[in-house]
């Protein structure tokens, strides 16, 4: 009878198969090939009772990780995984995750064994019942803990970014910047054309970007410690958080990629003024002197847009500079387009300074939109 001993043998892996995953734990990863058994190990120990599934969704890290992540799914089938290849960034990374899930549950995670797992049935139970539509687990709540996670510098700065977030963008939630948080998909879905594939803190995108409020609950955990790894944290995040503040205060009119073309852009304006003037004072003709500034002043934007504002997308080896030759051909057809413009405005000598913002306006969106579908286009 083998039918029989085919059902006896049944695993509740096969199981969890035919039902469907009610919860799926998103995990992005970058180098955290030491952490994956022990998370896979304690999501089995603090979801029993409940059907998930865990998605680790990682930027093509160099140690491994998704060589380990396949390892297990090779004989647990609650566990897949995602490698990203030429995309970066741990809100690009959840929001993948979360959008290859088809369970109505989700919950982003990090891979770094500081998020409790243990909240995890509670955070469940809690969006289960209906009575939320996002839970995060937070560090600032009374009985919530980030001091063993972070050095004090660190502390101070997350809770400086906390307080921004609340004054500029008036959410409701005591840690903004937490990475552990339970959402319904159906959210997710509905606000993902809206959200930012950069930066690390998509939790704040989200309550940012919802159209309507939502009902949310937060749980206390403490933050603990990290046992491999290093953190990802850098000087860019930062910056690209306080992109993404402004980009949800202006309502998405200004794209934190944009803001920062921007700013790499006024960077250069520095740039080629101190160069012509450097040249000029060594006895260089203008036009001399002109044209080494200006591609000075290219060479200079384009090395930091491609190190950060196209950070996730960066042209590396023979394509850097490829991808200088483009980014200045294409830039100087902003200069040609802005001249013209500018022109057929100026009207009078008192009105100089209109018709220069214009030309700078025109080259500056001739040079975003222009670059970023051929310089750094999405591969």
């Amino acid at each position: 009878m083998p039918d029989v001993e085919l059902a006896a043998d049944t695993s509740s892996g096969a199981s969890l198969q035919r039902r469907g995953a009610e919860l799926t734990v998103v995990v992005p990863t970058l180098n955290e090939r030491a952490n994956i058994d022990l998370l896979v190990a304690r999501l089995h120990k603090s979801l029993l009772g409940i059907n998930w599934e865990v998605v680790f969704v990682d930027d093509d890290s160099k140690d491994g990780t998704i060589a380990a992540v396949r390892d297990i799914a090779s004989h647990d089938c609650q566990v897949r995984g995602i490698r990203r290849i030429a995309r970066r960034g741990l809100a690009g990374a959840c929001l993948e995750g979360v959008l290859s899930s088809s369970a109505p549950i989700v919950v982003v995670m990090d891979g770094d064994l500081q998020h409790d797992e243990t909240c995890l049935a509670a955070m469940f139970e809690t969006m289960r019942g209906g009575g939320a539509d996002l839970v995060v687990a937070s560090r600032y709540g009374d009985d919530g803990d980030a001091n063993s996670g972070l050095s004090r510098l660190r502390s101070g700065g997350s809770r400086l970014a906390t307080h921004l977030a609340r004054l500029l963008l008036r959410v409701p939630l005591s840690d903004p910047m937490s990475g552990f948080f339970m959402v319904r998909r159906d959210i997710v879905d509905a606000v993902a054309p809206r959200l930012s594939r950069q930066g690390f803190k998509i939790l704040l995108d989200i309550v940012a970007s919802s159209p309507t409020p939502l009902r949310i609950r937060e749980i206390p955990y403490v933050f603990g410690p990290r046992l491999h790894g290093q953190s990802k944290l850098d000087s860019l995040i930062v910056l690209e958080y306080l992109g993404l503040l402004v980009a949800k205060a202006s309502g998405d009119l200004i794209s934190t990629r944009f803001l920062a073309f921007g700013l790499v852009g006024s960077a250069g304006v520095v740039v080629h003024l101190g160069v012509l003037h450097t040249l000029l004072a060594h006895g260089l003709p203008f036009a001399v002197a002109q044209t080494a500034a200006m591609f000075t002043a290219m060479a200079f934007n384009y090395t930091l847009n491609n190190t950060f504002t196209y950070r996730d997308q960066r042209r590396l080896g023979w394509r850097f500079v490829t991808g200088f030759a483009i980014f200045a051909a294409l830039c100087s057809f902003g200069v040609v387009a802005g001249v013209g413009v500018s022109t057929l405005l100026y009207t009078s000598p008192s009105r100089w300074w209109a018709a220069g913002l214009t030309a700078a306006a025109v080259g500056s969106a001739w040079n975003y939109i222009t670059n970023s579908a051929i310089t750094w286009r999405v591969r």
